[in-house]
């Protein structure tokens, strides 16, 4: 899978609430840094927060921009969609990833355009 193409299925799965599938696209010993989280270090940790830690329900994520680097992409757009505590939520953010050498992803840092999500 061509990396632009990880990316975006990236959030295909992520809003389809495919979890084995969206893990599947990251290193075994990936690192993802959140906005109020401890970083999650490897597949197991990513599967454990998006089952069971995630504060968000659904949603959808609507992509405005995706850049390519050799080793990394930058990613901006918007999401929409509801918590677990059944309120709205309506955000901008941005996310960078970086590349191991087969293609998966090494990394993942998310910023929220918002206070407090």
């Amino acid at each position: 899978m061509e990396r632009e193409e990880r990316v975006r299925r990236y959030y295909e799965l992520v809003d389809a609430g495919d979890v084995a599938e969206l893990v599947a696209l990251f290193s075994p010993k990936a690192v993802y840094r959140r906005p109020g989280y401890d970083p999650l270090v490897g597949r197991r940790a990513l599967e454990r927060f998006y089952r069971s830690q995630r504060v968000i329900k659904k949603g959808r994520h609507t992509l405005a921009t995706v850049l390519m680097e050799r080793d990394g992409a930058a990613v901006h757009g918007s999401f929409a969609g509801t918590l677990h505590d059944g309120s709205e939520v309506s955000l901008r953010f941005a996310d960078f990833f970086t590349f191991s050498a087969s293609g998966a992803f090494r990394t993942r840092d998310t910023f929220f355009f918002t206070p407090l999500v």
